[in-house]
């Protein structure tokens, strides 16, 4: 497992049996899970904070985001309930450090230089 902090902007680090997973806030606030499918090419948008590419993905109760180009891909799952759009980027940049030590093997791309 990645080496993860104790507290991600507000919330602390809790106790997870499920393996591969780190969970911060009660209720969980955020949800990181390790080791989850790589994703292709997608028109989802894709951000780089900390050099980590994650597709955002929006769900009616959470956001998703999943790591491009690294294997195992990462996902985090925030709920929008306890996590405002703003902070979303501050945990997506704290979590990005720990995933950088996952190899980058491709990058995200401008749908306009893609290889189609």
């Amino acid at each position: 497992m990645l080496n993860l902090p104790e507290q991600v902007g507000d919330y602390q680090q809790r106790l997870s049996s499920s393996q591969g997973t780190a969970a911060w806030g009660d209720p969980a606030a955020v949800v990181l899970r390790c080791g989850v499918e790589p994703i292709g090419p997608t028109e989802h948008p894709c951000v780089s904070p900390a050099g980590v590419d994650w597709v955002w993905i929006e769900h009616d109760d959470h956001t998703q985001l999943v790591t491009f180009g690294r294997v195992p891909a990462v996902e985090l799952l925030l709920d929008q309930e306890h996590i405002t759009e703003s902070s979303m980027m501050n945990v997506q940049a704290a979590l990005s450090g720990p995933v950088q030590e996952i190899d980058q093997e491709r990058e995200c791309l401008p749908i306009d230089e893609a290889e189609l």
